[in-house]
């Protein structure tokens, strides 16, 4: 390896992202990540715990990001309002890098055991939600209903950013999720 160069840890993600549609998740090393990183396979490590990190290591800033805003959000928020400040503040943060988020989802898509990943870290991101609300006043149940349905709702608004053509804005489709959800409650 030549002189240390900055942006490792950028390098690294775009290396992985590039090798999994490459090659596939699966055929794909860290150690062949690093290289084409232009790294050694210990500088890989210190930045992830291993190759599917790439793809979830934003996991911790996004929720750190959804949770400040449940605790900013005004005190008459209702909790599914709280909640939802908290994702639209998530789809900020990730949806200024849309080719990223697309190729990530048709990987997810294409790996049973990335997408158990991805709900397993969807499904953390409700309860610390809830547990957001519940500091604000929330009880128990009702703080786990508006937090999952608000990780529902900003999921399915996910999925349709990374479909949708033209994509459009990632916040105006959760609102068209909100909205489909709204209609589909006020009908019953």
């Amino acid at each position: 390896m030549g002189r240390w160069k900055p942006g490792a840890e950028g390098r690294l993600m775009q290396s992985a992202m590039e090798l999994y549609v490459e090659r596939g998740f699966e055929q794909t090393t860290a150690a062949e990540i690093a290289e084409r990183a232009g790294v050694t396979e210990r500088t890989f490590f210190r930045y992830f715990a291993d190759k599917r990190e790439v793809l979830f290591g934003g996991a911790s800033e996004l929720q750190r990001i959804v949770l400040e805003a449940i605790e900013a959000a005004p005190t008459e928020a209702s909790p599914v309002d709280a909640v939802l400040a908290g994702m639209f503040a998530g789809a900020e943060r990730i949806g200024g890098n849309r080719d990223w988020s697309c190729q990530r989802a048709a990987l997810l898509a294409a790996n049973p055991s990335l997408m158990e990943r991805e709900l397993l870290k969807l499904s953390a991101l409700g309860e610390a939600a809830a547990d957001a609300l519940r500091l604000r006043g929330v009880a128990a149940l009702p703080a786990r209903l508006a937090a999952h349905t608000g990780v529902s709702v900003f999921s399915i608004g996910f999925d349709t950013w990374v479909g949708a053509d033209p994509p459009g804005d990632f916040a105006e489709c959760i609102r068209m999720a909100l909205a489909e959800l709204r209609e589909l409650t006020a009908a019953s």
